[in-house]
């Protein structure tokens, strides 16, 4: 690079001059690393030290750890861009970043791109510079700048804007977006474009529905909402709580890694199944027909009937042996005893310790002398007959409990409801398990076992154990699959019906798939109206792929229009007739590999075909990984498509759509998924005749 001179000095270059201040930024961002540190020396406590010292030691341990996991930049760039602002609006420069940092005069270096004064840098445009004369963005990779792109603000000619709602940095974000996957989603915390920003934003009371096509940025954008609205309302939210649900926990792997490059690790992440607690639940959905059944809200009555028949009065009268005399305890008694726990109690758990002490007193007011309910409970509480008396009448239930006994009975499953048809009860029939806190649940029972953990409520001296958890804020990925028992489910966890939900309707595929909004919106909170938020710029997916799965869309869901690409050039799909048993398969696997070169590629496939494809390459010597809890690892994954929805990947090569359409009762969608994972490149494998929408 060529750089002018001044009596005889160099005159440093613009890229040289920033360069320079990102150091400065790096050995400020050093001094406030070692400031932390310095705080654990503040408070030492010796093999003498009392209470207090020890809690003022963790204390300060705790916040430490806190803000050292803010300042930990790991490879990502500190810095990434610089605001100018007009004289009449402060003239101040700012430059922006991932964490704000100070000097010694608590002069800002860096300033949080959270901070009220970054907004103009996601927002501004021609038409509203916000203040502003210049915004600068770093095209970065670590600490080393690569390239500056200006924006001067004043003339609207200078900027390429549709309806208002053009881009900025453009240069930073396309760089970003050709950027190698990792196998993790990143961070866009420095090229947030206008749209996003706004909903990042958006005030935190209420719901807000975000919802938007392939690649505009749903997740990501849920994910940053989640790190403002800590930033900015950090009291209550840290001690209240924000929660993040996904549809499984390869989706949670992938997503890991975002809210701690932002600064925030202290956001609980899970699935459904998750917040049950305490039981294995796992990803699996049972057949779409039952998992429809399971999730439909006749359950809710099922599951409150389910315990309302553990409450029963005895069968016969009771007589025990106290002394030389008998105590007896009569049908109709128990009957009046229960009638009266189910009237004064809500929760059933609850009522328990009143079923015991009216059964001692019923007991000891059966003779004459009367004694003590009290001593009478002392003297025959480990006597089998009466605690088997008990365990009929109003027996202490787990979730798991209730639900291994019911679905171990189809006598118990029709008394829950019995307007279920054979093959219903059939469906719901499995065999009972021996010890009831080991059984593997599937993804479908885990909205059973939090309906049964609020009908039953906590078990006597078990609180801390059974008590459902909620959060200030609840952040929602993927919604449009959610029944409306999973919905129900989520409800439960928000504090004060604060949300985020995200998804989009066109990618609908499970079994309980919607078709609009309002079904989804009329089972979560509605104590404020529901603000809706729509993303319509599509930044991950280049256009000649947009435009073959725009085609899938007008048939999975006509009315909804695809999203506008920011990436009109790239290569279209390409379609591979493959012979018998895919025998061209690994090869094509290796082609688009030569082509993303560093980059991950993930091979789509129906749900029977997993392994037959996993064959296909193991026989080729193609070293693949699987979707598991570590997200994927290596860079050829085989996703079976069920699984594949949030994903983004460098390549894709999806497996006989035909196949794929035809296994799911959503197929279309599924395909329309498949198709729109990819940021370079898609290629098609079949051996069946491709469906009549892919073809030209």
């Amino acid at each position: 690079m060529s750089r002018g001179r001044s009596g005889g000095v160099p005159i440093p270059t613009e890229l040289e001059t920033e360069q320079a201040y990102v150091d400065h930024a790096y050995e400020h961002l050093t001094g406030a690393r070692d400031r932390a540190l310095a705080l654990t020396s503040m408070v030492e406590v010796g093999s003498g030290g009392t209470n207090q010292a020890r809690f003022e030691r963790d204390a300060i341990w705790e916040t430490v750890a806190a803000r050292l996991g803010q300042l930990d930049m790991g490879d990502a760039a500190l810095v990434f861009g610089r605001i100018d602002q007009e004289p009449d609006a402060g003239s101040g420069r700012y430059y922006i970043g991932r964490v704000g940092v100070w000097d010694s005069k608590q002069d800002p270096v860096v300033v949080d791109w959270r901070a009220p004064v970054a907004e103009s840098f996601y927002r501004a445009t021609g038409s509203d510079p916000m203040g502003l004369q210049r915004r600068r963005h770093f095209v970065s990779r670590g600490r080393t700048l690569l390239g500056l792109e200006d924006e001067l603000f004043g003339d609207i000619d200078r900027f390429r804007e549709e309806a208002g709602q053009g881009l900025h940095g453009e240069g930073a974000l396309i760089a970003a977006l050709e950027t190698a996957r990792t196998g993790r989603l990143q961070d866009i915390v420095a090229t947030i474009q206008a749209e996003q920003d706004k909903i990042i934003r958006a005030p935190l009371p209420g719901v807000l529905l975000v919802s938007g096509g392939p690649g505009t940025g749903k997740t990501v954008v849920a994910l940053h909402r989640a790190a403002y609205l800590l930033y900015t309302h950090r009291f209550p939210l840290e001690g209240q709580g924000v929660l993040v649900v996904g549809p499984n926990r390869l989706f949670l792997a992938y997503i890991e890694q975002v809210l701690p490059s932002l600064g925030e690790a202290g956001v609980e992440m899970a699935t459904l199944g998750d917040l049950v607690g305490g039981l294995r639940v796992l990803d699996t959905r049972d057949a779409e027909p039952v998992a429809r059944l399971k999730g439909d809200l006749r359950m809710v009555h099922f599951v409150a009937r389910a315990v309302r028949t553990r409450q029963r009065p005895l069968r016969v009268a009771l007589r025990i042996g106290y002394g030389v005399k008998w105590l007896t305890v009569s049908v109709e008694e128990t009957a009046r005893i229960v009638a009266e726990a189910r009237r004064r109690f809500r929760t059933h758990n609850a009522a328990r310790r009143f079923v015991e002490a009216e059964f001692y007193a019923a007991l000891a007011s059966s003779i004459h002398e009367d004694p003590d309910a009290g001593t009478v409970r002392d003297r025959l509480r480990g006597n089998l007959a009466v605690r088997e008396a008990l365990e009929w009448m109003w027996p202490v239930l787990s979730p798991a409990q209730l639900l291994n006994d019911l679905f171990g009975s189809r006598a118990l499953i029709r008394a829950a409801d019995p307007n279920l048809t054979d093959d219903e009860v059939e469906s719901l029939h499995r065999p009972r398990a021996a010890v009831s806190e080991n059984v593997s649940w599937s993804a479908s029972d885990g909205p059973l076992l939090d309906e049964a953990r609020a009908v039953l409520g906590s078990r006597p001296g078990r609180r801390q154990v059974d008590v459902v958890r909620t959060f200030g804020h609840v952040v929602v990925d993927e919604i449009q699959d959610l029944s409306p028992m999973d919905l129900r489910m989520l409800e439960r966890r928000s504090l004060n019906g604060s949300m985020t939900v995200v998804g989009d309707i066109a990618q609908a595929t499970g079994a309980w798939a919607h078709d609009t909004w309002y079904s989804i919106l009329d089972h979560l909170p509605d104590r404020q109206p529901v603000r809706r938020a729509e993303l319509t710029i599509g930044y991950r997916i280049p256009a000649p792929i947009m435009d073959v799965a725009a085609r899938v869309l007008t048939e999975a869901a006509p009315d909804l229009s695809p999203p506008n690409s920011v990436r009109s050039t790239g290569d279209p799909p390409r379609f591979v007739p493959a012979g018998v048993a895919l025998g061209c398969l690994a090869e094509v696997v290796a082609e688009e590999l030569r082509v993303v070169g560093a980059g991950n590629l993930a091979v789509i496939v129906a749900g029977s075909q997993v392994a037959e494809v996993e064959a296909v390459l193991e026989a080729a010597g193609i070293v693949f990984g699987r979707p598991s809890r570590r997200g994927l690892d290596e860079q050829v994954a085989v996703v079976p498509v069920g699984l594949v929805k949030g994903l983004e990947v460098d390549a894709a090569v999806v497996v006989e759509p035909a196949r794929i359409i035809r296994e799911q009762d959503q197929g279309v969608r599924a395909l329309y998924v498949a198709l729109t994972r990819a940021t370079k490149r898609v290629a098609v494998v079949h051996a069946e005749p491709l469906p009549d929408l892919l073809n030209p």
